[in-house]
């Protein structure tokens, strides 16, 4: 099985993704953002793009139940 990154969600803003990864980070899922903002130098670039939240391949799926989880708790869904 692949372990490759792969994208899970696409958040507007960096605020938006840092909590979600903070979720994950707390059932022990390891996580990364993706953004294309010039290095810092263009954050109104993430607007266009939005900021992609990656996991591993094998974490792909509880990922994406964990995060589901958390919305249905939070009334999004």
């Amino acid at each position: 099985m692949s372990s490759s990154p792969v994208v899970i969600r696409s958040y507007a803003s960096e605020i938006e993704a840092q909590l979600a990864q903070a979720v994950l980070e707390a059932h022990g899922i390891p996580s990364m953002l993706l953004r294309d903002d010039m290095g810092g130098m263009q954050p109104t670039l993430t607007a266009l793009s939005g900021v992609r939240l990656l996991v591993r391949h094998e974490d792909a799926v509880e990922a994406i139940r964990v995060l589901d989880a958390d919305d249905e708790e939070e009334g999004v869904a």
